[in-house]
């Protein structure tokens, strides 16, 4: 592709979003920002995530990160100090409540980096506060309340990028060119895997919470349970009332892009899944074995219907291609491979192969973040609008519910409602724990 074909791909490759409202979408900003100025950027979550992604944003060109909130004193006070000594950021001033930062009519935007469980309700809390916000992946812990956090954006007239940062890798864009030219023909079906192996938690009980954790706020909207060792940092991943598995987690990110290419802008109307704990004996809720299948329908005739497949192994390095995790797309005239890994390959019709490599100056990440600050000051769409991280995010847990039930559920993409299934439908709404202040609520 030529510089001058990349440029023009980039302004109208937000290709995948959910339909002709939200390709045309534009936000008047909160308030206008000079090209120059400083945008002042809160922390929401301190953990290993939100270490990377805020000391990320600290090294950018006019960007404060002035507030640090995390309900682990000692997680927050290691990031405050991190993101002190980058470039010339300023000391950032640490809270326990999400809600003190978001009242500061200084803090022009925030990253969320929290567990699974508390991305739409603090996202949501932002955008009502007028907020910009960049939210981790996946940016619902339910289908229902990622929905909830679109209409707060549009509501609100603020941007929100979500953390699925390969749709800013020059390869994966380059990829997604490509086979909108017809590089393999008609894309009719796409694979994305997860393969990697896992470590085992173990078994552990209930006791107490450590002294420097406000293990109340860390719990905070979902349902209660008592303070576990394996429950906690990083592998609450693998419980249902705080994360969504490694779909969610690892497997959102192939997802999103295997959607993208195949073209698809809507959620799919059929979804089958199998798998369950093959492998790990120990406290894990979400399975590690997984085989989902997608399907849309279209108009339900040649070329429109299609279909998307993931494949999971958490206990093994057998990679197909030699990848743990990408996607490939089965066209009518050939195929391609592609990953975030940084290869791509397309075979024709015949089977012959060309092949080639990301520049390794390509940082997906900044470049993410450099799109979501653009697009604040432009008042325009990020290339990961929440509209497209709600899609994306919405297969993962759909295929958790399938998983988890052991059956094919029939979806409905207007409505987002499962039909004719009432204990899928109330996992698509999920759980909350009764009256607390950030449950997410309907306008």
């Amino acid at each position: 592709m030529t510089g001058t074909d990349r440029r023009d791909f980039l302004k109208t490759a937000s290709i995948g979003a959910a339909g002709a409202v939200a390709l045309n979408w534009k936000t008047a900003p909160a308030r206008a920002f000079g090209a120059n100025e400083r945008i002042r950027l809160g922390v929401i979550g301190c953990g290993g995530r939100g270490k990377a992604v805020s000391g990320s944003f600290a090294r950018l060109d006019n960007c404060d990160v002035t507030y640090v909130c995390d309900p682990d004193s000692e997680h927050a006070a290691e990031t405050a100090a991190k993101l002190a000594g980058a470039r010339d950021n300023p000391t950032p001033e640490i809270v326990r409540d999400l809600r003190q930062m978001l009242e500061d009519n200084k803090v022009d935007a925030v990253l969320v980096a929290t567990p699974d469980h508390w991305h739409s309700p603090a996202a949501i809390m932002a955008c009502n506060a007028g907020k910009h916000v960049y939210v981790e992946k996946p940016c619902s812990h339910k289908l229902r309340e990622g929905r909830l956090l679109v209409e707060a954006a549009r509501r609100n007239n603020v941007v929100v990028q979500h953390g699925t940062q390969s749709r800013s890798m020059e390869l994966i864009r380059d990829g997604m060119q490509m086979l909108r030219e017809g590089a393999i023909g008609e894309v009719l079906m796409a694979k994305a895997w997860n393969i990697q192996r896992r470590g085992n938690i173990g078994r552990a009980e209930p006791g107490d919470a450590p002294g420097h954790v406000d293990y109340d706020s860390w719990v905070g909207p979902a349902p209660y349970l008592p303070f576990q060792s394996n429950r906690f940092h990083y592998n609450w991943h693998w419980f249902h009332n705080f994360g969504t598995g490694d779909m969610g987690n690892d497997g959102v990110h192939e997802l999103d892009y295997a959607r993208w290419g195949l073209g698809v802008e809507t959620h799919p109307s059929f979804v089958s899944g199998l798998g369950g704990k093959m492998f790990h004996d120990d406290d894990q809720e979400f399975p590690d074995t997984q085989q989902v299948a997608f399907e849309y329908p279209g108009g339900g005739s040649g070329g429109q219907k299609k279909m998307l497949v993931f494949e999971m192994r958490l206990w093994s390095t057998n990679y197909p291609y030699n990848i743990d995790n990408g996607a490939e797309y089965y066209g009518t005239e050939g195929r391609m491979v592609l990953t975030k890994r940084g290869k791509l390959e397309l075979f024709d019709a015949k089977n012959r192969k060309s092949e080639r490599r990301a520049d390794k100056a390509d940082s997906p990440l900044r470049s993410h973040q450099l799109d979501f600050f653009a697009s604040i000051r432009a008042g325009s769409q990020p290339r990961a609008d929440i509209e497209i991280g709600h899609l994306s995010a919405s297969l993962c847990h759909l295929g958790n519910i399938a998983t988890r039930l052991q059956r094919t559920l029939q979806f409905d993409p207007e409505t987002e409602q499962v039909q004719g299934d009432d204990e899928a439908a109330a996992l698509v709404q999920g759980e909350y724990r009764n009256g607390h202040w950030a449950v997410p609520q309907d306008a």
